[in-house]
């Protein structure tokens, strides 16, 4: 191994974008599981790794990393690996491509927010997921006007926008949230899914 180190959990949108990201950049690196059902987040010994009780965890480099977008900076500015463009106001379009998700969807659709929210109960979760993963995929979708996916979101070749896209539409489908007018959307998504960085990265693996 080379001694880089996922604190994860398979099924955790901010960890599958760290898989699919050192997969893309060609990262040996071993997963230790943080079972989040199992509230191992909350154990002593995670709250070392991370005060906030999340995952991912990255250990690289001799470093200890927490907080998806940033590690995914740290990898592309490391790694020289291309998730965004140079150009400044390309990279502030592209840049809220991924925030439109990270930012501004996946807290919302948290299991600890939902779950606090509707206190887990049925069908009041899964409607409180389709409220509002459904209109913010559409705002994706509209976003996505200004790129070409040739075939990938912004071009021939994935970026920030696809990282963070895949493990939502993950999401997406499994709570049954509709986007079936997105085709900018289903299009990418069938490029990344066709991609070994994004299939070896998949929670279903």
């Amino acid at each position: 191994m080379s001694g880089v180190v996922l604190w994860d959990y398979p099924k955790s949108s901010a960890s599958y974008r760290l898989r699919i990201a050192l997969n893309l950049a060609g990262i040996d690196y071993e997963i230790k599981t943080v079972d989040l059902l199992a509230k191992d987040h909350l154990s002593a010994d995670h709250l070392v790794r991370n005060p906030q009780g999340f995952v991912p965890v990255l250990d690289i480099d001799g470093h200890r990393l927490t907080q998806s977008l940033a590690i995914l900076e740290y990898l592309d500015s490391t790694r020289n690996l291309g998730f965004l463009p140079t150009d400044p106001a390309l990279r502030a379009r592209q840049t809220a491509l991924a925030h439109a998700i990270a930012v501004d969807l996946h807290p919302v659709c948290n299991l600890s927010v939902a779950g606090y929210a509707t206190q887990g109960q049925e069908p009041a979760r899964t409607n409180w997921m389709r409220h509002f993963i459904a209109p913010r995929m559409a705002a994706f979708e509209t976003m996505l006007e200004g790129f070409d996916q040739a075939p990938y979101c912004c071009g021939d070749r994935p970026s920030l926008a696809d990282i963070v896209l895949m493990p939502q539409v993950y999401n997406a489908d499994r709570w049954g949230a509709d986007y079936a007018g997105c085709t900018r959307i289903k299009g990418a998504a069938q490029a990344c899914a066709a991609h070994p960085a994004f299939v070896a990265a998949h929670p279903d693996r």
